[in-house]
């Protein structure tokens, strides 16, 4: 399903998570947030930003492509490659942590350096 930048726009909760296959605790979970804007990103935790750069979303097939650049907090500097796929008020989000090339599917291998969560909209903007 096609959607467009602004679709994602506005505040996202964790739901799940998960980094090389282990789950992220759901009380960790609970604290994290990402706010998207025109181009921008923001990841809160706790209601601190913890990271925060730019981003550009590509339409392609089978799943969006974003690319996310930190400018400020734990990934300043780095590139982050990922593909997205909204449905309603759900966000999945699967990113490789190192690389050039976004992950080929909604997976978290255990030991692979990807991210995967899915999102629930809190706040539009």
């Amino acid at each position: 399903m096609h959607f467009t930048a602004s679709q994602i726009h506005g505040t996202w909760q964790v739901v799940k998570a998960e980094f090389g296959g282990q789950p992220m605790p759901p009380e960790a979970a609970a604290q994290i947030q990402m706010e998207f804007t025109a181009g921008d990103y923001a990841v809160r935790f706790g209601g601190e930003t913890t990271d925060a750069g730019s981003y550009v979303l590509s339409p392609a097939e089978p799943h969006h492509r974003i690319t996310m650049t930190g400018r400020s907090g734990v990934n300043a500097g780095r590139t982050i490659p990922g593909i997205m796929h909204l449905v309603g008020d759900r966000l999945r989000l699967c990113c490789s942590m190192q690389g050039t090339a976004p992950p080929a599917g909604f997976v978290s291998p255990a030991g692979a350096p990807q991210y995967l969560a899915t999102y629930r909209r809190i706040r539009t903007p």
